[in-house]
């Protein structure tokens, strides 16, 4: 599962070297150093896919144009995502194209029907709770409209869904109970929304969620109900 989150959060045209170190920062270092599964405290595919980034900028930041193996291109024509046409002032993609995953991006987060359609099977199926990526999500959406931003282009662009859903959501390393989900989710969308409005970074949904999940212990301190009638400890 880790290594698929991985190349999810990954270029097409990174080099595969690049992928497989990632795959053990993710495995050997994330996890294993931290006593193997279930023992992580944060996100391993995450905390790759930002240590690549710092390393290799440039590789981690070329995307290929959409249906570009229909065009029979020898060479990859590097194109622009959503986030640095908005900053240079090139065309933005239609909404139709960001929700059908016609635009450029990482290998799993452009197609917003797909991760919708997977994060409600999961759902339906009680894998994950919906309440974790409907706070993150919620809060990305309200912030940005009330920051004077393009809401729809925010919730469809990045890693948003992909992370919302499939990430923040990660067992391990998010809270345990209702009030602390509902905290967990509300905290990344309000630091995404930080990172990409006021920060030089244009996206930060792998920052937020590593950020919270840094955070987790000291939620679930402050949300774990108390047994009723346990005595107060004596400090």
């Amino acid at each position: 599962m880790t290594g698929i989150l991985l190349a999810l959060n990954l270029p097409v045209t990174l080099p595969f070297w690049m992928a497989v170190l990632g795959g053990v920062i993710a495995i050997v270092i994330v996890k294993e150093f931290f006593g193997g599964v279930g023992q992580n405290f944060v996100n391993p595919a995450i905390t790759a896919r930002i240590v690549l980034m710092m390393s290799f900028a440039p590789q981690m930041s070329t995307w290929q144009p959409p249906l570009n193996y229909y065009m029979f291109r020898p060479d990859v024509i590097s194109s622009a995502t959503y986030f640095s046409a908005a900053q240079t002032g090139q065309e933005l993609p239609s909404l139709l194209n960001m929700f059908l995953g016609i635009r450029s991006g990482s290998l799993g987060e452009t197609c917003a029907a797909a991760l919708l359609l997977g994060g409600g099977y999961l759902v339906v199926r009680k894998v994950i709770s919906p309440l974790i990526p409907l706070c993150f999500i919620g809060t990305v959406g309200i912030l940005a409209t009330l920051l004077g931003g393009q809401p729809l282009y925010q919730l469809m662009s990045g890693g948003l869904l992909l992370g919302a859903i499939f990430m923040a959501t990660d067992y391990t390393t998010s809270p345990i109970t209702k009030k602390g989900k509902v905290i967990f989710g509300i905290g990344c969308g309000i630091v995404t929304v930080l990172i990409r409005f006021y920060a030089a970074l244009p996206e930060g949904v792998s920052y937020a969620i590593l950020l919270m999940n840094i955070l987790v212990p000291h939620i679930e301190n402050l949300t774990i109900p108390k047994v009723f009638g346990e005595e107060a400890k004596v400090k």
